[in-house]
């Protein structure tokens, strides 16, 4: 089947541009869902966006998940839905207010100098440099581009477009799901399950070009509490236990060589995400990440032995510890239903899609919804530097992902 690049092209960059346009960071300190207002001004919008291209059954729930079911092609509705995932919300590492995305054509392959003192350099980023002759999206330098996920969602977006406009493709029922606050681990609690009647599920909220994901850390979050014992400064020999010092004496047993910054590939770490505090009382939030299960029992008890060393450095002081889990490793249960991923390597095949497995240094929503027995892999979307204010993303990536999509939906089409 041949799907023409450049009609995909003007079906996602537009919608890709204004997405990113609207500010939907998510706020791990809170509880509710969704985190934020913002990212009620975008899922509105996409409501009202699917409701523009004619899908009768779209929903917008009380807690912010977009949910849109395309019928099948007449005869078909008797085949089992296939779901696709992306979220709504951008991470907190970086600001997200006020993006400024730029669309490069052509890129020349030169240093692009952004604001605030920061560039795409191709001497130090080799995708970049691979890049040159090709459209690219960045961001201003003052903010992250929001490419995860509102890469994810423009390729969705522009898919569905794409089938609505081309009814000659057959395909059976699909399901579309923008989800808030995926980059707080919060995985999907307020989701509708009873909604979804897909058996299997793929989220577009990968990286570069070719990268299929069906494994991810098992990830948990640690609240530890520094209970100190106030006194006037003037007066704390033998007295003061400073929670401030307790907590960065905690932090400095984390092991450096097991920290995001020296770890890659297989390996699990421990990172520090925010201290806060006084004499009194202090927090030190954390979280820890493996891919095996022992290697967070192992991590999770090396935490309890720092919270008893620090204990006892600072007498009359108290630590306690909150550890909860956030997602877990979505491998096995996926690799039990094999089909899953081998159709989807058959769909990237017939594309002249060179594809690769990956694991995933962090998590999905798939895996929440692997773990409830729906397997969803990820599909890559193309993004760069994610979380970062040299985030980029190329043009041509993104239009993989959406034929990519469209092509796995007509193999699924065929029964």
């Amino acid at each position: 089947m041949e799907i023409d690049d450049a009609q995909i092209e003007a079906l996602i960059v537009p919608r890709f541009l204004q997405y990113v346009r609207c500010w939907t960071t998510s706020d791990r300190h809170v509880e509710e869902t969704p985190s934020t207002p913002g990212q009620w001004v975008l899922a509105k919008a996409l409501t009202e966006e699917l409701r523009g291209l004619g899908i009768e059954d779209v929903e917008l729930t009380g807690h912010c998940y977009v949910t849109a079911r395309l019928p099948a092609s007449p005869g078909r509705e008797q085949l089992p839905a296939v779901g696709f995932l992306a979220h709504i919300d951008t991470a907190g590492d970086v600001s997200g207010r006020d993006v400024k995305p730029r669309l490069v054509r052509n890129y020349d392959g030169k240093r692009i100098d952004l604001l605030d003192g920061y560039a795409l350099d191709p001497e130090t980023d080799s995708d970049l440099a691979a890049c040159r002759g090709r459209d690219l999206i960045h961001a201003d330098g003052t903010t992250l581009l929001g490419a995860d996920d509102k890469a994810g969602i423009a390729e969705i977006m522009g898919a569905a477009a794409w089938l609505l406009s081309h009814p000659e493709v057959q395909h059976g029922p699909v399901e579309i799901i923008f989800s808030p606050d995926e980059e707080t681990g919060k995985g999907l609690p307020d989701f509708p399950l009873e909604w979804l009647r897909s058996k299997a599920c793929y989220t577009l909220d990968g990286g570069p070009l070719g990268e299929l994901e069906i494994e991810c850390f098992n990830a948990y979050s640690a609240d530890v509490r520094f209970q100190g014992r106030a006194i006037h400064v003037g007066h704390a020999r033998g007295v003061l236990a400073n929670a401030c010092l307790m907590a960065a004496a905690f932090a400095a047993m984390l092991p450096r060589s097991e920290s995001p910054e020296a770890t890659d590939g297989y390996y699990g770490y421990y990172c520090p995400m925010e201290i806060r505090g006084n004499l009194e009382q202090a927090v030190l939030e954390i979280i820890i990440r493996d891919f095996e299960e022992e290697g967070i029992k192992r991590r999770a008890a090396a935490l309890e032995t720092f919270a008893q060393a620090v204990e006892a450095q600072f007498p009359g002081g108290k630590v306690s510890l909150n550890l909860k889990p956030q997602y877990y490793n979505m491998k096995e249960k996926i690799r039990t239903q094999p089909a899953v991923l081998e159709i989807l390597k058959r769909a990237a095949s017939n594309l002249n899609l060179e594809c690769r497995l990956k694991p995933i240094r962090g998590g999905t929503d798939g895996s929440r919804l692997t773990g409830l027995g729906i397997p969803t892999p990820n599909i890559f979307t193309g993004g760069r530097n994610f979380h970062s204010r040299t985030e980029w993303i190329p043009v041509s990536d993104m239009i993989a992902a959406c034929k990519l999509v469209i092509e796995l939906i007509r193999l699924r089409g065929e029964g």
